[in-house]
């Protein structure tokens, strides 16, 4: 399933952005569809898997101090895997390591960005949708300079590798997380 939400830049919290109940709504009516089991939906829930897709920021040469060393996304690198230790984003050991997997299979490129400890961040509507709703998230991006500036920027390559990415991800994502086991 693939949701659109609006008034993400203001914040989410509108009829039909991510903060409503749009999201939960809409799987609810998809579980009942099959079957009126009570549990039905928190297993939908539990299976479920939510790839936050926003934009990401690229190295700027202009301001590379902003940047963690091992952490500098570059335009032309490949989607980018976005985590923050405050929950600005909702990417987890567990997310990250099925995204990177079915990239692994599909020789699709991946980039870390991880905020320095002390600088300020934005955030998207994956910790939103994670927390409202309780589905597995990873939060991620294509590589772009001067965001929310008058010029944005970012590579033709990193559009053609974050399409790619997202059907790879529809592709395997069911066979993979089948496979897997969590020990908690």
């Amino acid at each position: 399933m693939v949701a659109l939400f609006d008034h993400e830049e203001v914040g989410s919290n509108s009829a039909q952005g991510a903060g409503s109940p749009v999201m939960l709504n809409a799987v609810t009516r998809v579980t009942n569809s099959f079957s009126t089991s009570s549990n039905l939906l928190e297993k939908a829930v539990q299976r479920s898997f939510l790839v936050s897709a926003d934009m990401a920021h690229a190295l700027h040469p202009n301001y590379m101090e902003k940047h963690e060393t091992n952490h500098q996304p570059k335009l032309h690198g490949g989607l980018v895997i976005k985590t923050n230790a405050n929950q600005r984003y909702a990417t987890n050991v567990v997310t990250s390591f099925i995204f990177r997997e079915i990239a692994s299979k599909h020789n699709l490129p991946v980039q870390d960005f991880v905020v320095r400890n002390d600088v300020s961040c934005g955030s998207t509507i994956g910790p939103i949708l994670a927390s409202g709703v309780g589905i597995r998230t990873v939060d991620v991006g294509a590589p772009q300079l001067s965001m929310h500036s008058i010029r944005e920027i970012c590579a033709v390559d990193d559009v053609k590798y974050s399409y790619e990415h997202f059907k790879a991800f529809y592709q395997e994502v069911t066979h993979l997380d089948g496979k897997m086991v969590v020990d908690i």
